[in-house]
Parts: C-alpha cells; structure tokens; sequence
C-alpha cells in the first residue's frame, strides 16, 4: 500500500505576500472555484513542493477551500478546516461562517458546521454552531412588541434619504409596532456606524419604530460567499434566497412580524431581482407591502444620487433629498459648507 505524503500547514497573510496567490488560484480553478478577494489570510496545505489543498479567511467567514484532485477523500479538508478555524480563533473570531455548494453540505457537516439556510441547488450558508441562529433569534424576542400588525423593513441607508423616511413613516402608519433593521457589513460608502447615526435621527420621530443594529444573518450582497458560483444570476438568486429564508424562517417568527414593507426600485436590477424573491418566498406567511418611491424635483429619489452629488460637493442639491439629520451628518464629516439657496 502506497503511504500518504507528509502534509505541512502554512499561513499566508495576503497583503505581505501576494505572490502567493498564482499557485493558489490554479488550485482553486482546478476545484472550479473562483479567489474572492476579501481574503485576507489563507491556510495551505503542501505535500514537498507542491500546493495540494488550501482555506482561506475573510473576517470570520470561511471560503475557498480546496484539496489536489489526487488527495481527496484522505480527511484533508477536514484538517485545512481546523487548521483554519485555529487561525481564526488565534485573531479573536469565535462564530464562523460559510458558504458551499450544497453537495458539499455532508462534508462540512462531519467537520463541526451547521446548515442555516439553503438556496436550491446552487449555495447553502453553514455556520460553526447548532446554537447560533437560535440564540439570535432569543435575543431578538426581547425587543418583541404585542401588535396585531407588526412591520419590518431592512435597509442600507446609504445614506438615509427623505425616500427612505418616506417609506419608514409610511409604513409606522400601518403598524402596531415597526422593527427596522440596518444591514451590518461595511461594505458601503458610509460605515455602518454612520449609516445607523443617520437612520436612529431620521426616524428619532417615530415612537413605534424600533431600531436594531443588523447582524451576520441579514447578508449584505457585497460580503456574500460567492467564490463558487461562476454564473452572475446564479449568485444574485442565492444571496436573495438565503437571506429571504433566514429572515422568514427565524427573525419574523422571533418578533411577531406580518408586514414586510419594501420601496418599489426603478433604478437597480438586482434590488429589483430581490424585491420578486421577497414577494416568492414570503407572501404565504408574511405580507410583502410594495410602495412606490417619492421623488424631488421630478426624479425618484436614491442613495446612489446623494453619493454622486457629495462627490462633487452639490449641497444645494443634496439638501433637497435628505432629512435635515443626514444633511448635518454629510456637512460635519465632509468638510464642506452648505451652499446657500
């Protein structure tokens, strides 16, 4: 009987050593995988001189791992696995993440992680913990509020426009109570904690409002997984769907919800394409209330249209699709002055 080659673990950090990566991604391509490239770290795994397996590390989300065509089935992955969830644990990530094809679903499972939410064929998001979305959720039940209709919307508020406080005041109108949640990733133009100051102040207004700092199982598209998913659609359909099904099947239970409330999108294709997946996947348990934007000056109003407007420093213009909260917050953090009318 042939033995097995001796295996040495390394850790590369991306940033010092991006040369490494040219091996890296033969290995992942070899698998049909793609390299996202958030990664900060990767775990390697070398027989002699030769790259036969690696994992990388992108916060404490968990992506490409891939082991030699030749090594398979010799328990390798599952060793690059706690090779680097050590690493993680070493740079203070506990609760780790991620994302495969489903097929792999059996493999992963035997390696300690635990399936959350399933998009058909194409993804499912697996985390290191049987307890982690329920004791979300647990913590979510405080904030419950007794209603006989109880309203949600997620947002990015990025930034927070007169639209978006259009729609929050829209919908506190038609609620009992409204659990408004702010997506957590920074993967924006304004940080999650300035995108939070503005949303807390543009609906300071608003008693039935409850604000709630978003978390990792309310999955921004920008940070989704999706080194494995070489089809353009095939990743927007699985961010929709694991994300629509975790906040059906475990944050509206949580807290009572029956409305979901979502602004109509004529400008972008995918949040369009996300809006169909919430009125698919949610109109047999949950209302999906579709309003239509407002507009300023004759045009639907946008985050991206601020953004483009605080790039050329077009106040003026500005003023007239925020609230006045956001407008102080771009005049302080920018270090422009307000043009006068």
């Amino acid at each position: 009987m042939q033995s097995q080659p001796t295996i040495d673990f390394r850790l590369t950090d991306v940033a010092k050593h991006p040369e490494r990566l040219s091996q890296i991604r033969y290995l992942l391509a070899d698998s049909g995988l793609g390299l996202d490239n958030d990664i900060t770290l990767f775990v390697e795994a070398w027989a002699g001189m030769q790259l036969v397996g690696c994992a990388g590390l992108a916060g404490n989300v968990i992506k490409c791992v891939a082991v030699n065509e030749q090594l398979r089935g010799e328990n390798l992955s599952a060793r690059l696995l706690a090779e680097v969830e050590n690493a993680a644990l070493a740079r203070g990530h506990f609760h780790l993440f991620l994302c495969t094809r489903p097929c792999n679903k059996e493999r992963f499972s035997r390696s300690g992680f635990w399936p959350i939410a399933q998009s058909g064929n194409n993804a499912v998001l697996m985390e290191n913990t049987p307890q982690g979305i329920e004791r979300y959720c647990r913590a979510l039940s405080a904030k419950r509020k007794c209603g006989e209709k109880v309203g949600a919307i997620v947002m990015n508020a990025n930034p927070f426009t007169l639209g978006h406080r259009h729609l929050v005041e829209q919908a506190a109108q038609q609620c009992d109570v409204l659990h408004l949640f702010v997506v957590r990733e920074d993967a924006s133009f304004f940080p999650f904690s300035a995108r939070l100051e503005m949303v807390r102040a543009g609906v300071a207004h608003l008693p039935k409002v409850i604000v709630h700092e978003g978390s990792q199982y309310i999955i921004s598209r920008a940070t989704f997984p999706a080194y494995f998913l070489k089809d353009t659609g095939k990743v927007q359909q699985a961010w929709s769907e694991i994300d629509v099904l975790i906040f059906r099947d475990h944050i509206a239970p949580a807290l009572g919800i029956t409305h979901r409330f979502i602004g109509s999108e004529p400008f972008c294709d995918i949040t369009r394409q996300y809006n169909q997946t919430l009125h698919a996947l949610l109109s047999s348990r949950i209302d999906v209330v579709e309003m239509p934007r407002i507009k300023a000056t004759g045009n639907a109003i946008s985050a991206s249209e601020v953004r483009r407007l605080l790039k050329t420093q077009q106040f003026t213009r500005i003023r007239e699709i925020v609230p006045e909260s956001t407008f102080a917050h771009l005049e302080a953090h920018y270090g422009a002055r307000a043009e006068v009318a």
